[in-house]
This record gives structure tokens, C-alpha cells and sequence, in this order.
């Protein structure tokens, strides 16, 4: 990918989590190898203080006792470009950071740099969350997601499914006997908005609704009706519109 001595060759990724308490207060390192095909990554992953934590008290947030995670190996060459990009875009804050956040360190000609901060540090972190969990998917750790959408008119129902793999930045639609990829931004925005509204489990299905309505399975094996078993968090941004609207632009 680079033609010079001095273009970057690797990028080392920090995050600490700060003060956010346990079981959920983390740290991670990400190093890349953005020069080589497949592309070589690593990770190591690590849970904080959770010393005084009982297990009911780290299950009871969703997490487990094992939630450390360490690899070393290769993953779709798609995401050695995705970071070149974002690095040659980045801003730099000129700032070191004190607390909680994400710094960058540039590989150059197999040595390393100075700690960066970069400006727009929300922006990273999502980009290292994604790369994390397309490690997940490659090392057979997670599955993709897949979200599943039914809307029924007039005792007529359309199905079709959106499958985002993170480990090769690909989106897979699904309509019937018809697949096609979706773009991955126009996607990514989407799925934020589909996990933005309140989702009533009290009343969720485990069956898909059959009545004239927008109904969706968020890849835990429960369907919700848009309006009823799924409302705005925010009066001021209509979030099930959205969803019902990105949906019905996708169905044929």
C-alpha cells in the first residue's frame, strides 16, 4: 500500500475506559500491520476492577467471568485500508490525554512514533470497536448480526433480513429468493437507529406478527411491533419512523 520509506506501515490503538465502573471498565490494545496482505492484526483485551464484584453482580450486567480477550492473526485485507484512510484524514488534538479516551500511535518504516490524540475521539473509538468485533466474527467468537424485518398490508406479509458482517465489511439483504449487498455506511447508520428506540420485552413474541403492522427481530430471537412494542427514547427524533421508512426504501 505505501511507495515510501516513510509512509505508515502499522498503527498501534490504546483505550482506556476511564472511570466508567465495573464490570464494564476496560482497557484494550490494538496493533495493525496495515503493509501486510492478509492483513495482521492483534489484540489484547482486558476487564478492570472488578475485584470487588460478586459473579451474580458481573452476570447480572450481561458480562461473564472470562470477558478477556487476546488474538493475534489475520483478518480481510478491507480493513488495512479502512485505517490507512482514517489516519491520513485524522486531526490531532495537540494534547495529551489525562483520563479516559483512545491514542494513536503511527508505525513508520517499522518504527514506532510519537503517542497521538486524536481530535474526534468518538469517530476512533467506533472504528475500534468495529475492527474488534470483526475479530470476533473471523476468530468464530461471535456471529454476524442479523436483523430481521416483517411488514404486513392487507393480510400480506414481506419478509426480508439485513446481515452485517463486520469481518469483511460486507451487508448482505435478503428478500425472499433475492440477495443483494447494501452499502456499508448506509448501513451502519441504520443499524444505529434500530437499537435507539426502547424495546418492550414484557411483551415481545417469539413469533413474527401476522396482523397489519411493522414488526422486527433485533437478532435475539424476539419480535417487536414498531409503535407498540417498541417507542422513542426522544420525543424530538422519530426513531421507529426511520426504521419503518429505511425498511419499506429496501422492500421491493
Amino acid at each position: 500500500m505505501n511507495t515510501n520509506s516513510n509512509a505508515l506501515t502499522g498503527l498501534v490503538i490504546e483505550y482506556d475506559s476511564g472511570l466508567v465502573p465495573a464490570p464494564h471498565s476496560h482497557v484494550f490494545r490494538l496493533q495493525l500491520d496495515l503493509d501486510s496482505n492478509p492483513f495482521k492484526v492483534s489484540l489484547d483485551m482486558h476487564y478492570t476492577d472488578r475485584e470487588d464484584l460478586t459473579e451474580d453482580e458481573i452476570y447480572d450486567e450481561g458480562f461473564t467471568l472470562n470477558d478477556d480477550y487476546t488474538f493475534k492473526g489475520e483478518i480481510d485485507t478491507v480493513w488495512s485500508g479502512v485505517f490507512f484512510k482514517a489516519y491520513q484524514a485524522a486531526k490531532w488534538s495537540g494534547k495529551s490525554l489525562t483520563e479516559a479516551g483512545i491514542t494513536l500511535t503511527p508505525i513508520e518504516a517499522g518504527k514506532m512514533g510519537k503517542i497521538k490524540v486524536p481530535a474526534d475521539q468518538e469517530a476512533w473509538l467506533i472504528l475500534a470497536q468495529d475492527l474488534i468485533q470483526a475479530i470476533y466474527e473471523t476468530n468464530k467468537k461471535e456471529l454476524p448480526l442479523t436483523i430481521k424485518y416483517r411488514l404486513v398490508e392487507n393480510d400480506s406479509a414481506k419478509d426480508c433480513s439485513i446481515t452485517v458482517k463486520f469481518s469483511n465489511r460486507e451487508v448482505l439483504f435478503i428478500e425472499g429468493s433475492e440477495t443483494r449487498n447494501l452499502n456499508w455506511d448506509y448501513t451502519i447508520q441504520l443499524m444505529k437507529v434500530i437499537f435507539m428506540p426502547d424495546y418492550n420485552y414484557d411483551i415481545a413474541k417469539e413469533e413474527p406478527g401476522k396482523k397489519r403492522g411493522s414488526y422486527i427481530n433485533c437478532g435475539d430471537g424476539y419480535w417487536h411491533e414498531l409503535g407498540k412494542g417498541v417507542e422513542n427514547m426522544d420525543d424530538s427524533f422519530d426513531a421507529v419512523g426511520k426504521i419503518r421508512s429505511g425498511f419499506e426504501d429496501l422492500l421491493s
